[in-house]
C-alpha cells in the first residue's frame, strides 16, 4: 500500500469519518483539504437504490451547473454546411463534418462534447467503437443531437452536463473547481443532487439515495448527509 504523503496525512486528519455534513460544509471541507498545485476537479460519487441492469431503473440526465464547471469544454459540432456558420457563432470549437468523421475514425477524440443533427447519426453509428467508450457518442436524451444546434453549444458552454448512473448504482459528476467559493461548488453540487431526486424511478423501491461523497482531485472524500438534501 502506498504511503501518504505529510500533506494527505493532514487532509485525512481534517475529516471525521464518523460524521456527515451539508453541503455547504462539505464543500468548504473540500477546499481546505485540496492542496495539489492545479485547480482540482471538485466530484460527486451518488450511490442510488436503484438496479440499473433494469432498463426501467436506469437513471440517466443532464443538468446545467448555475456556476459552471470551471472547465474550457472543447465542443465538436458535426453538422451540415448550412448549419456551420451558426454553431461557430455559438462557440463550437470544431465545427465541420466529413473531415471530422474521417479524423474520429483514425482515432482522433480531443474533445469533451459532440453536437450533431439527426440528419447526421447515421454517419456517426459506425464510429460507435471509437465515441461509446470515450463518453462522446451524441444522444438525443442529452440534447446534442439536435436541430438547434446554437442552442446546445451554448449550454455546454455554460455548464451543461450529462450523468448516467454506472453499473454499481453509483452516479459520478465533476461539478466545479476547487478553486470556485465554497458557496458555488454547493450551489453546483445542489442543483445535481436534485435534478437526480427528480429522476428518482417509479419502479425504483426502499431508499432511492443512499450515500454522497464530495471530493476533488487526489482529496480523501467527504460524506454528505443525505438527509439534508432530499
Amino acid at each position: 500500500m502506498a504511503r501518504l504523503t505529510k500533506k494527505q496525512k493532514e487532509a485525512h486528519a481534517k475529516i471525521d469519518s464518523s460524521k456527515s455534513l451539508d453541503l455547504n460544509a462539505a464543500s468548504a471541507l473540500i477546499k481546505e483539504i485540496t492542496n495539489v498545485k492545479f485547480d482540482a476537479s471538485v466530484d460527486m460519487a451518488v450511490r442510488l437504490g436503484v438496479d440499473p441492469r433494469k432498463a426501467n431503473q436506469m437513471v440517466r440526465g443532464v443538468v446545467t451547473l448555475p456556476h459552471g464547471t470551471g472547465k474550457d469544454v472543447k465542443v465538436l459540432a458535426l453538422v451540415t454546411p448550412d448549419k456551420e456558420a451558426e454553431a461557430q457563432d455559438a462557440g463550437a470549437d470544431y465545427v465541420g463534418l466529413d473531415e471530422y468523421l474521417q479524423k474520429i475514425k483514425g482515432g482522433w477524440t480531443e474533445v469533451d462534447v459532440i453536437i450533431t443533427m439527426p440528419s447526421v447519426m447515421g454517419k456517426l453509428g459506425p464510429l460507435g467503437r471509437v465515441l461509446g467508450p470515450r463518453g462522446l457518442m451524441p444522444n438525443p436524451k442529452t440534447g446534442t443531437v439536435t436541430m438547434d444546434v446554437a442552442k446546445a453549444v451554448k449550454e455546454v458552454k455554460a455548464g451543461k452536463i450529462d450523468f448516467k448512473v454506472d453499473k454499481t448504482g453509483i452516479i459520478h459528476a465533476a461539478v466545479a473547481k476547487s478553486s470556485f467559493d465554497a458557496s458555488k461548488i454547493a450551489e453546483n453540487a445542489n442543483e445535481l443532487l436534485q435534478t437526480i431526486i427528480k429522476l428518482k424511478p417509479t419502479t425504483s423501491k426502499g431508499t432511492y439515495i443512499k450515500s454522497i461523497f464530495m471530493s476533488s482531485t487526489m482529496s480523501p472524500s467527504v460524506e454528505v448527509d443525505v438527509k439534508t438534501v432530499s
